[in-house]
């Protein structure tokens, strides 16, 4: 269910702290929504089992960052 359009997006603290301070671009908040403060930057997502690297793009912005990370990984068709 998607957030109600009356409340702002969300997006973590701790990574919101990250693009102020110019720390390490590492998040495991998958939930966050990208802003335009994000675009050009490059993140490593958590997706379950390892770092993801992915760059922002202004076409990601209003999107949650775990859309660009995929958990799952296609089956491998059987010969």
């Amino acid at each position: 269910m998607p957030r109600s359009n009356w409340k702002t997006p969300f997006i973590d603290k701790s990574l919101l702290t990250n693009f102020s301070k110019k720390k390490r671009k590492i998040t495991w908040s998958r939930r966050s929504t990208i802003y335009p403060v994000c675009v050009g930057l490059e993140l490593s997502i958590h997706n379950g089992k390892e770092m993801l690297n992915r760059k922002i793009k202004p076409e990601m912005v209003g999107h949650k960052l775990g859309e660009f990370v995929p958990t799952r990984k296609n089956p491998s068709q059987k010969k």
